[in-house]
């Protein structure tokens, strides 16, 4: 028997759909996170880069400096196909209030994923109209995280191509 895709079903067209959110503290935004975005919109129309404060970090730079950081990535984009915002509630929360259905989630590794997934599930559990899309991290951007990125530059490791060159710029000024 010959297994076929319903051309009918939501999702089999490679065509984008809708909103979805980007969730993170993005303290700094990365290559990696840039490489997610990217992927991202070959999947939805419009990304919302979502800033969600967490009581439970100590930022490196402000609200307003990550805004300023993130947009400074996506000026050549179509207007509106990526926008930058701050919550501090429910993501679900806040993805149903901008008319968003999905949450997109970068994975690096195995250990991201557990994690990931229990949030997920909550997420789920929470708002059941609002859908969790795991994307694989490119294979060059596996071993970065923001933390790794601040203290490598923290103790004057170069990052350059590991983060935009005004990402790079302002961490320099942050550690000099």
């Amino acid at each position: 028997m010959h297994d076929s895709i319903d051309p009918t079903l939501p999702g089999t067209d490679r065509q984008t759909s809708g909103t979805a959110l980007y969730p993170g503290t993005f303290d700094p935004i990365t290559n990696g996170h840039l490489d997610i975005i990217r992927r991202g919109l070959n999947l939805f129309t419009r990304i919302i880069i979502t800033i969600a404060v967490n009581p439970q970090k100590v930022p490196l730079f402000s609200l307003e400096e990550r805004c300023e950081l993130i947009r400074g990535c996506f000026g050549g984009f179509a207007p509106g196909q990526v926008e930058v915002a701050i919550t501090d509630g429910l993501i679900v929360d806040y993805a149903r209030k901008r008319d968003a259905h999905a949450i997109i989630r970068g994975l690096r590794a195995l250990s991201d994923f557990d994690y990931e997934f229990q949030l997920a599930l909550m997420n789920r559990r929470l708002e059941r109209s609002v859908e969790t899309v795991f994307l694989m991290t490119g294979f060059r951007w596996i071993y970065i995280s923001s933390t790794n990125i601040k203290n490598a530059a923290r103790c004057k490791g170069d990052v350059a191509g590991l983060v935009p060159p005004h990402v790079d710029r302002a961490l320099k000024r942050k550690f000099a």
